[in-house]
C-alpha cells in the first residue's frame, strides 16, 4: 500500500510556484511550453514561478514535442540574427540537412535544448547548425527583446540561418483519465524574518529580504561591476547569455565582484563610439532563474571627441551618466614652457633651449595625441605651421616631433621669434585615446621617425629631440633677440644681460595709447586753445574800452 502511494505521487516536475504570503510550494508537471496554448503571465505580487532546466528531451512535454519557427509578431531574419549574436551556444556542429540538425537538438541530453539554428547546407568545414537551451520565453523582455536590440552596423555577409523552438502539442486523453498525480504538492514553510514591507517595495531588494548596492567602475580594459549587500549572498553573477564563459560563485559573501572584459566573446560586451554596456543577473539558484533574481543593465560611457583647447586649460563636459552608468572625466590638458633646470618660464631669448610639454593627469586611462600645431605671431600677421595634419614635425631642425613622458608629450627646441613680433603664440588639436595613442610614421629626407606617444622601433641615429608626438592647446611666450635689454631703459632698470634669462623673468611692456588717453589729450588741448583764445580777447577788449589819455 505504501508504495503504491508513493508510485502514485509520483510524476515528471516541470515548473514549481512559491506563495511568499501562504507561504506554499506548488509543484506541476505543465510549463509555459506544454501548456499546448499561448500562456500570458500576470505578475501577482508575493509569488514566484520556476521552470525545471534539468530536463531530458524526452521530458520536456506531455505531448509531442516539435520545433517551429516562433510566430511572435517579429521577422523571422530579425529572430535568428539576434540568436546567432547573442545567444549562448550551448554546442555547435555540421550537418547535412536541416532535419539532421533537429534531430540532434531533440536528442540531445547534455542539457535541454529548447530550439536550434541552421544555417544552411555545409561550407568547408565551417559549422552550420548551433544549439541553444534558450528561447524566447527564457528572456526577461520577451519578444520585446529582438524589437529592442541594436542590428550589426555592417552587413559581413554572412548566413543568417533558420531559427526554430521547441514548443509542445496538447497532450490526449488516449492514455486515460486524468489521475491525482497532476495534482499540485504542497509544502509548508517558515517566513523569513528578514523579510519586511520596505524591502519588497524598493527595487533593489528582493522578495528573500536581501538588498543589493550595485557600483560600476570603468576601467581601461575592463568593466568592474561589484555588489555590496544587506545579508550573505549565495548564489552566482554572470553577463547574460555568457553565464558559462563570465561568471562568478558567491559563497555566502556580502561583498563580491564580476570584471566584465570589454573585448572578445567571454562576456560578450556590446560597444558603439565609446559606449560600452552588458547585462548582469544576480541569480540565487545555481541553474534556474527567478523572479527573486536581479537583472542590472551597466554602461561605460568614454569620452572620445577631440578637444580644442585656447591657453593652457579649457573645462571638458563630463561625459553622459545614466543609471548604474561610470564615465571617467576626460581630463583637461595644459600647455609648460620650462627651462634647462625645468622651470616653467615665460620670457626667453632666441636660442634658449626649451621644453614644450602637454601634460594631462597620471592617473586616467585616456591617452594624447597632438596635431595640426602653428606658431604665431601676437598680431596674428604671420604663422608658421610646426606639426602637421598627420602628426608629423614640418622641420625637425626647428620644432622636432613630440616623445612620452608618462601620459605627457613633449618636445625639445630652441626658442625662436617673428620678425615683426616678440609674442610667439602655439597653438594645437589634441585627441584623445583609449589606453596609449598610435604613433604616426614620419618620413624626413632619408630619416623614418614615429611622432605622438609611442616610442620609436627600430630607428637608428635619432636624438631625443626626434622622438614623438602632437596635440591641440594655446600658450602664448615672448622671444627677445640679443641686446635687446640695452635697448630698452625697462630691462637696464630691471636686470642686466648678464643675468637674463637665469634666474628672473622679464615681462616687455610696449606702451600704446588707448582710446581714453587719447581722448583726454584731446580735450586738455582744446581747453588750452580756448583759454588762450579768450585771454587774447579780453586784453583787445580792455584796450578798446580804455583808449590811452593825450596830455596837451
Amino acid at each position: 500500500m505504501n508504495e503504491n502511494n508513493e508510485s502514485s505521487h509520483r510524476f515528471t516536475c516541470r515548473s514549481v510556484e512559491y506563495n511568499y504570503v501562504t507561504l506554499q510550494c506548488q509543484l506541476s508537471d505543465t510549463d509555459r511550453r506544454s501548456a499546448g496554448q499561448f500562456v500570458q503571465f500576470v505578475d501577482a505580487q508575493g509569488v514566484d514561478y520556476f521552470e525545471n532546466l534539468c530536463l531530458k528531451g524526452n521530458q520536456a512535454c506531455k505531448g509531442n514535442r516539435i520545433f517551429q519557427t516562433p510566430r511572435i509578431g517579429v521577422a523571422d531574419d530579425k529572430v535568428a540574427q539576434y540568436a546567432a549574436l547573442h545567444y549562448y551556444t550551448d554546442k555547435e556542429l555540421q550537418v547535412t540537412s536541416e532535419a539532421a540538425c533537429r534531430l540532434a537538438c531533440e536528442i540531445e541530453n547534455e542539457f535541454l535544448c529548447r530550439s536550434f539554428l541552421y544555417k544552411g547546407t555545409p561550407q568547408g568545414t565551417q559549422y552550420n547548425c548551433q544549439l541553444f537551451h534558450l528561447d524566447h520565453k527564457t528572456l526577461p523582455d520577451g519578444p520585446s527583446t529582438y524589437l529592442n536590440a541594436e542590428r550589426p552596423l555592417i552587413d559581413n555577409g554572412e548566413r543568417i540561418g533558420t531559427y526554430f523552438e521547441n514548443s509542445c502539442e496538447k497532450a490526449t486523453s488516449a492514455s486515460g483519465p486524468p489521475s491525482d498525480n497532476t495534482l499540485p504538492v504542497v509544502f509548508e514553510t517558515t517566513e523569513d524574518s528578514n523579510l519586511n514591507n520596505l524591502t519588497k517595495s524598493d527595487v533593489n531588494c528582493d522578495k528573500t529580504g536581501t538588498c543589493y548596492d550595485v557600483s560600476v567602475n570603468c576601467k581601461d580594459t575592463k568593466i568592474a561591476v561589484q555588489v555590496r549587500t544587506n545579508k550573505p549572498f549565495n548564489g552566482r553573477i554572470y553577463a547574460l547569455g555568457r553565464s558559462e564563459t563570465c561568471n562568478v560563485d558567491v559563497l555566502n559573501s556580502d561583498l563580491f565582484r564580476l570584471d566584465l572584459t570589454m573585448g572578445g566573446q567571454d562576456c560578450n560586451t556590446q560597444s558603439v563610439i565609446g559606449v560600452y554596456s552588458n547585462t548582469v543577473v544576480l541569480q540565487h539558484h545555481s541553474v534556474v532563474m527567478t523572479k527573486a533574481d536581479k537583472i542590472y543593465k551597466v554602461k561605460c560611457t568614454y569620452d572620445m571627441s577631440s578637444k580644442n583647447i585656447t591657453f593652457g586649460m579649457m573645462p571638458i563636459r563630463d561625459p553622459e551618466m545614466i543609471s548604474i552608468t561610470s564615465a571617467p572625466e576626460a581630463p583637461p590638458p595644459r600647455i609648460r614652457i620650462l627651462d634647462s633646470r625645468q622651470r616653467e618660464v615665460e620670457t626667453v631669448r632666441i636660442g634658449d633651449k626649451l621644453t614644450f610639454r602637454i601634460e594631462i593627469p597620471e592617473d586616467t586611462p585616456y591617452g594624447i595625441f597632438a596635431r595640426s600645431c602653428v606658431a604665431m605671431a601676437k598680431d596674428s600677421k604671420s604663422t608658421f605651421q610646426i606639426i602637421d595634419d598627420e602628426g608629423c614635425p614640418v622641420d625637425p631642425t626647428i620644432f622636432p616631433a613630440f616623445t612620452p613622458d608618462g601620459n605627457a608629450l613633449q618636445s625639445v627646441y630652441e626658442a625662436f621669434r617673428f620678425t615683426e613680433s616678440y609674442g610667439v603664440i602655439f597653438q594645437c588639436n589634441v585627441k584623445y585615446c583609449l589606453g596609449p595613442c598610435e604613433a604616426a610614421v614620419c618620413e624626413w629626407g632619408r630619416d623614418s621617425l614615429e611622432s605622438w606617444g609611442r616610442r620609436k622601433r627600430s630607428i637608428n641615429n635619432q636624438t631625443d629631440e626626434e622622438k614623438e608626438e602632437d596635440m591641440t592647446l594655446s600658450q602664448e611666450i615672448l622671444v627677445l633677440d640679443f641686446g635687446d635689454e640695452k635697448q630698452s631703459e625697462f630691462l637696464r632698470n630691471d636686470l642686466s644681460s648678464s643675468d637674463f634669462g637665469r634666474d628672473k623673468t622679464v615681462t616687455i611692456i610696449e606702451p600704446c595709447p588707448t582710446k581714453t588717453s587719447v581722448l583726454a589729450l584731446g580735450v586738455t588741448c582744446a581747453l588750452l586753445v580756448l583759454l588762450y583764445i579768450s585771454t587774447l580777447f579780453c586784453y583787445y577788449m580792455k584796450k578798446w574800452l580804455n583808449p590811452g589819455k593825450h596830455i596837451a
